[in-house]
């Protein structure tokens, strides 16, 4: 699982993982690098220009063959300016189509991976790899790339150029570079460390938001704002800390360079103020040379911001490539892929009808993160139209069957048969679109309540769906709301009650017309007369398909065909309602437990 940023180096940087994204934009990307290219090469002839005019039209006080030489100067800057406007286009285009495929195959990736992924990582370090690190990333690979191609060969053109004009005052800028070498070898390290650092705190910070504004109602009534407040200001501290430390030494970093060019700047002025008195080159060609000498200082200073960012980035990449990379704990095999395709390519053609047999073969199974066995050599065969609930205590461990069944995770030995085969020499997908799976914590899409119920069935009519609302009275609902099927229910359905949305989940299960349906304590939020009602609609509905009922009260699930009673996260007691009350165990008691609290409320209430 993903919980962590690998520590491991990377080839290049990391940067090798993003020429499948690069090399997808080839055209876009070549045209930036062939204008910068042409840029660079042809603007350090512009000092030259300078260089001639003061040593044949100043120096010389004349004007002849002025006109032709403004001229080409002007064709020369005309050309310049073409090919920045190219180059600045292109890295733009490339900078928006980098992060929105990134963006998108992390998406899509998430998308792919079990519920157990998502159990053990934040969604503050699922969001700021999502979100800022594929922002850093695209921005750096196009907007870095894009000056450093012109800052490289407006370097070498230049170099070059002072060479042939007086190789001696070009060595007196050249000073400079084993110096800035040994520093930045000195300073990699530090930065690195600091800057992935900077971002595990940041994606924390974003964890402790997101969880800040998701839970602001249970804050509230808890009266706890001070001590959230106070545990963001200590993570946030924290971040000031580090990131103050990290400013400090990209701070010193850039002075000791900055201070660098300064020395080589001085040296020319020094020695070529000398060389120009005695005659040895002309005014201009100094001129030249401090021209060259400026814009190189600006290529050093930017090669210095390049390097930050390059550390920077390597920790993006780092936790970017960890999050496509991870792999889900339940997958489909190529050759099931191959037949019945995967969740963005399905081939419906080939899936097959099922029946709703389900089978537990000598199944072992332990979470991922756990360490004790859950179920151990477990037999259950459940026929099709068989009614199971499974019951215990508040954290004892109901979900683990349903889990495996829907195949949210699978089995660590034996095997889950649907319809008398594994489930796994079919598609998640195919046994997903199968199963209508209503949550106790209901969760509805930004959108109105008929895009909402559509997700269940995107074809449906508007007959099969008014008859789905209908049958577990969200009619109601729907009918006190200003616009009825088109009225929008907020981020997360917040614009309605927990159990008006759970009767809308119902509904949008009801809708897929499911062989299989898997109700995870649904109607603890609702009313007991809206229960009532629910559990009549519940019981014609599952004539006929297979069901798994996690329960919450006892009462509504005396007509299961077989009951699973659980304990310390472990199958203890099966049979049906009153089989289990002979027994006198687990069940009995929670039984009995259940019927006084019922009837101590009736009396008070």
């Amino acid at each position: 699982m993903d919980n962590t940023v690998p520590q491991k180096k990377l080839k290049f940087f990391g940067l090798n993982k993003l020429v499948p994204y690069v090399a997808k934009h080839k055209v876009t990307f070549f045209s930036m690098v062939l204008a910068q290219l042409i840029a660079g090469a042809v603007s350090p002839v512009l000092a030259l220009f300078q260089s001639y005019a003061l040593d044949n039209f100043i120096a010389g006080s004349t004007l002849e063959g002025f006109t032709p030489f403004v001229l080409t100067y002007v064709a020369f800057i005309t050309l310049i300016t073409a090919v920045h406007y190219v180059s600045d286009r292109s890295c733009c285009k490339l900078e928006m189509v980098l992060l929105r495929d990134m963006r998108r195959t992390a998406f899509n990736h998430l998308q792919t991976l079990s519920v157990g992924y998502f159990n053990v990582t934040s969604v503050g370090k699922i969001h700021a790899r999502v979100m800022s690190d594929t922002s850093n990333i695209s921005s750096i690979l196009a907007w870095d790339v894009n000056e450093g191609v012109f800052d490289a060969v407006y370097s070498l053109v230049a170099i070059v150029t002072m060479f042939i004009l007086n190789p001696l005052l070009a060595l007196c800028v050249l000073v400079i570079v084993p110096i800035v070498a040994l520093v930045s070898v000195y300073f990699h390290r530090k930065l690195t460390r600091l800057n992935r650092r900077v971002r595990e705190i940041n994606s924390e910070i974003v964890g402790d938001f997101n969880e800040g504004i998701t839970g602001v109602a249970t804050s509230k009534t808890l009266a706890v704002e001070q001590k959230l407040d106070g545990a963001f200001y200590s993570r946030s501290d924290d971040m000031r800390v580090k990131s103050n430390r990290l400013g400090h030494y990209r701070s010193l970093f850039f002075t000791i360079i900055n201070f660098s060019a300064s020395v080589a700047l001085a040296l020319v002025l020094w020695y070529g103020g000398i060389i120009t008195v005695d005659g040895v080159i002309l005014i201009g060609t100094l001129s030249a040379f401090m021209n060259y000498v400026q814009v190189l200082m600006d290529c050093v200073a930017w090669a210095v911001n390049a390097f930050a960012d390059v550390v920077s980035i390597k920790v993006n990449v780092e936790r970017f490539t960890a999050l496509t990379e991870t792999k889900s704990d339940v997958s489909d095999t190529p050759e099931v892929i191959e037949k019945y395709g995967d969740s963005f390519n399905e081939k419906r053609e080939n899936w097959e009808s099922i029946r709703g047999d389900i089978e537990f073969e000598d199944v072992s199974f332990k979470y991922p993160d756990g360490e004790e066995y859950v179920l151990e050599h477990f037999n259950l065969k459940v026929p099709k139209g068989t009614n199971v609930a499974i019951v215990g205590e508040t954290g004892a461990g109901k979900s683990t069957l349903v889990n495996l069944v829907c195949r949210f995770f699978e089995p660590t030995s034996g095997r889950v048969l649907i319809d008398g085969r594994d489930a796994r020499e079919r598609s998640v997908q195919w046994l997903h679109a199968n199963i209508g799976y209503v949550l106790q914590t209901p969760h509805l899409f930004s959108g109105t309540v008929r895009e909402n119920l559509l997700y269940g069935k995107p074809d449906a009519t508007d007959a099969e769906i008014y008859e789905a609302v209908k049958s577990v009275n969200a009619d109601k609902v729907i009918a006190r709301m200003d616009k009825g099927y088109d009225s929008v229910v907020g981020e997360g359905g917040n614009t309605l009650s927990t159990g008006e949305k759970q009767l809308l989940s119902f509904a949008r299960a009801i809708l897929a017309n499911p062989a299989i349906f898997v109700l995870d304590e649904a109607t603890s939020s609702i009313d007991t007369l809206t229960e009532k009602l629910i559990q009549e609609a519940i019981e014609k509905l599952m004539k006929g398909r297979t069901s798994f009922v996690i329960a919450h009260r006892l009462s509504t699930i005396r007509s299961a065909d077989v009951i699973l009673v659980v304990d310390g996260g472990k199958i203890v007691e099966r049979g049906t309602h009153a089989e289990l009350l002979k027994q006198r165990g687990v069940y009995f008691n929670l039984y009995l437990k259940q019927f006084r609290e019922e009837q101590t409320k009736e009396i008070t209430g």
